[in-house]
């Protein structure tokens, strides 16, 4: 989930004009950096800085502010099998209660995007990334408009909850959140706001996703960060939590260029949907993502982890070479990890590369930086599943 990385610069007087999430007076308040990101001034980190907000993120808990991203209803009796069309994943027989990870696909099988689905029974609660939400709701629109009704959400902020401790802040302002488990959710009052939350985010840890209303979004905030587990966390920090937990993020590590199984994604696939499945294809690029799924020979490129043999930052766009020299493969995303203390990379690497333990070097300022293709996460994934 999530767009291409922030840009490191501060917002000016010379940006065009930006647009402000409900919580720009806190962000201001609390001394945050704000970047561009999204059309949004959003904070990319506090005074504390990203380590040490990566940190408490991974030991307590943080409170991120993802308002821009997308959120919309589809409603009707027929939005699930509508949405399904859509994507190589089973929308249909998602249970009520239950949230689900989509993609978005167009013709030749590319990821227009990747999101979050819920089944609230009334409705499909969907969230999408902040730069594709123009475009995606369009796209639905356009598609399964005819079929259902498709109602973006504008006025709606979303908050982020995450870490070990954030079941224990939480749980103070709304009893009974300790009950859900991954990738469940429910409506729940909370320090008077109306909310909408999931048990799930983007940082590998434990953690909840709030949508409420935005003119509640400040009361809600400053209710979380007054608990003693939680402090405010920014991009920086949630970049750095979801490349060590393995998790794609679009622009970077996703684009209209890369199939679901280039990706590694093939378990957001489901049986039903994939070949003899009961409802196999019928969604945008089936005939080349079902044959990828079928043959993985046929792949050009696989998605990797890779961890750096030196303690040398490898960045996105770094080429990627065989050790004769050859380029095989190029860095989507790449940082020191915070937790591990070691440089970490995903890429995308020519199939003959991409098996664990294989040495490959990334040029770095002409120089090759010696790395080995390594399991994902690189940090243990730590959600609460009952």
């Amino acid at each position: 989930m999530d767009n291409a990385l922030p840009r490191r610069t501060p917002v000016s007087a010379t940006d065009s004009p930006l647009l402000k999430t409900p919580l720009h007076e806190l962000h201001v308040e609390l001394g945050a950096r704000l970047v561009p990101f999204a059309a949004y001034a959003m904070p990319v980190q506090y005074p504390a800085g990203l380590m040490a907000e990566h940190h408490h993120t991974r030991k307590a808990a943080s409170l991120f502010d993802v308002s821009h991203m997308g959120q919309l209803r589809l409603v009707g009796p027929d939005a699930a099998a509508a949405l399904e069309t859509l994507m190589p994943v089973d929308v249909m027989d998602l249970a009520v209660g239950k949230q689900r990870y989509g993609l978005l696909l167009n013709d030749e099988g590319g990821i227009i995007d990747d999101l979050m689905f819920f089944n609230r029974g009334d409705d499909i609660f969907v969230i999408v990334n902040g730069a594709c939400k123009v475009g995606d709701i369009a796209h639905i629109q356009a598609k399964i408009g005819s079929r259902c009704e498709i109602i973006p959400l504008p006025d709606l902020a979303l908050l982020a909850l995450q870490g070990p401790q954030a079941v224990t802040a939480l749980a103070r302002l709304a009893p009974d959140v300790e009950k859900l488990v991954f990738m469940t959710g429910g409506h729940f009052k909370i320090a008077g706001c109306d909310c909408f939350l999931t048990r799930s985010g983007y940082t590998g840890e434990d953690g909840f996703e709030i949508s409420v209303p935005a003119a509640q979004a400040e009361t809600l905030a400053r209710a979380l960060l007054a608990q003693p587990e939680v402090k405010p966390a920014g991009l920086g920090a949630r970049n750095s939590l979801r490349l060590e937990a393995g998790l794609c993020l679009y622009g970077n590590d996703l684009d209209t260029s890369t199939t679901p199984v280039e990706a590694g994604l093939n378990w957001a696939m489901q049986k039903v949907r994939r070949s003899g499945g009961a409802r196999a294809g019928g969604f945008p690029g089936a005939d080349k993502v079902l044959a990828q799924l079928a043959d993985p020979a046929a792949l050009t490129r696989k998605r990797v982890g890779l961890i750096a043999l030196e303690r040398v930052p490898v960045r996105e766009h770094t080429e990627l070479q065989n050790t004769d020299g050859q380029r095989i493969g190029e860095v989507s995303s790449g940082l020191l990890g915070p937790t591990i203390a070691q440089p970490i990379a995903m890429a995308y690497v020519a199939p003959a590369y991409a098996t664990l333990g294989t040495k490959v070097n990334a040029i770095v300022r002409g120089k090759p930086v010696a790395m080995e293709v390594t399991a994902m996460p690189f940090v243990p994934n730590r959600y609460f599943r009952g």
